[in-house]
């Protein structure tokens, strides 16, 4: 059984909209955010610079399903998991739980593919997700 990596966060004043809650785009940050502190806390980054070029995931889907809307100063607590570790791509699912209440607010999920830019070429290629990351990332699979 994997483990679930938490971040939190409070919801600013300009992620807001004109009803005082927070705008729907601010989710799908939120579960970007919540990924790279992920990568950070294993000693990675979703951006790193190798000897062929520059090794970062791209986003190839994602979704979220709102249960209850944060209102501006709620804190929330983003939890991931990994749900899938492929040759070349990750699949995190994402829960939002309200600090005052414990309450979900909303769930939702993102693909990324792990992709190479060569300095010389203006493409990128889909390429095997590096061992070690895949390795770590696999301890975490719910």
């Amino acid at each position: 059984m994997g483990s679930v990596f938490k971040f939190r966060r409070r919801v600013e004043f300009p992620e807001t909209d004109a009803a005082g809650f927070m705008h729907f785009s601010e989710y799908f940050r939120y579960m970007e955010a919540t990924e790279h502190a992920l990568l950070r806390s294993l000693g990675r980054s979703v951006f790193q610079r190798g000897e062929e070029g520059i090794v970062s995931f791209v986003r190839v889907h994602a979704e979220c399903d709102f249960i209850r809307p944060l209102r501006f100063e709620e804190e929330v607590d983003v939890h991931l998991a990994v749900r899938e570790v492929n040759e070349k791509s990750i699949v995190y699912d994402f829960k939002f739980h309200k600090l005052e209440s414990a309450a979900d607010v909303a769930r939702g999920s993102i693909t990324v593919v792990c992709i190479l830019k060569r300095p010389d070429q203006d493409a990128v290629k889909a390429i095997e997700i590096p061992a070690d990351l895949a390795a770590v990332l696999k301890e975490r699979l719910r």
